[in-house]
């Protein structure tokens, strides 16, 4: 398989660590660049502890149009996530963003952006594959019992609640479920917020708590029965299955594909 020279955005993060030793492990991934907020003209290596090449940049479009790569890897937060993914489209260089928190707004503009360059873009809430698997045995579950609510659970640091998977999670489920309201229709909170949030009848949990990596239950009620479908990331190492998925697809794209179970059948 050809090289495929990649920048990252986010080289000193937990996730973009575990980016690097994705690149340093992968015989035909070669990291050209990184895009960081300090550590500018300062090789990579130097400053993660990683043995891969590359230097950090602090001005992404100063990057992106010296740098000769073939795929952006972004693992930041959704404001710098944004600016990345369009600097890219606009140089018509693929992307694959792994930052979630993106509003329906931002994914308009990356969508529209990406279909005017025609350049593959690949956002995905969560990368590991088992999680993905989840999602989509849940879109076929729920087909049969509409009853659902959504557990998720998170380390203390992530930002935004519920979670990109929660959120589509609901989606897909959405597909295959009518609309329907669950619980007693006199049902009364006594503490704002004990139900979670409400998304066509479908209630969302979020938990966050240090020790947590990435978490989600998916609970189904029928009569007399249970069904719960659930995945963990016991370690950040679970989500670069998907990453490298997305690294080898993301050039034969022309158009934005939100989420990785587009990918797999």
């Amino acid at each position: 398989m050809n090289t495929i020279r990649i920048i990252l955005a986010g080289p000193r993060g937990k996730m973009g660590q575990e980016a690097l030793r994705l690149i340093q492990t992968t015989d035909h991934f070669q990291l050209v660049a990184a895009i960081d907020h300090t550590h500018e003209g300062e090789r990579v290596s130097d400053v993660t502890g990683i043995d891969v090449g590359g230097t950090i940049y602090t001005d992404a479009a100063h990057c992106m149009s010296t740098i000769e790569a073939d795929v952006l890897i972004d693992l930041t937060n959704p404001e710098a996530g944004k600016k990345h993914t369009m600097l890219a489209l606009q140089s018509r260089l693929p992307s694959v963003i792994g930052t979630s928190g993106f509003s329906e707004m931002d994914l308009g503009d990356i969508r529209a952006l990406a279909k005017e360059q025609q350049t593959g873009c690949i956002i995905a809430p969560n990368f590991a594959i088992g999680a993905v698997l989840m999602m989509k045995f849940s879109q076929m579950a729920a087909r049969y019992l509409p009853d659902v609510e959504i557990v998720e659970k998170h380390h203390d640091q992530k930002l935004d609640a519920p979670s990109g998977t929660a959120v589509k999670t609901v989606e897909m489920i959405q597909q295959t479920r009518s609309s329907k309201t669950q619980g007693h229709p006199d049902e009364k909170e006594t503490i704002s917020g004990a139900r979670g949030a409400d998304v066509d009848g479908i209630h969302v949990h979020s938990m966050r708590l240090p020790g947590l990596v990435a978490h989600q239950q998916v609970v189904f009620g029928g009569e007399g029965e249970t069904l719960t479908i659930q995945h963990d990331s016991i370690h950040r190492s679970s989500f670069m299955s998907g990453v490298r998925l997305a690294v080898e697809t993301v050039r034969s794209l022309d158009e934005l594909v939100y989420g990785l179970d587009e990918l797999i059948e």
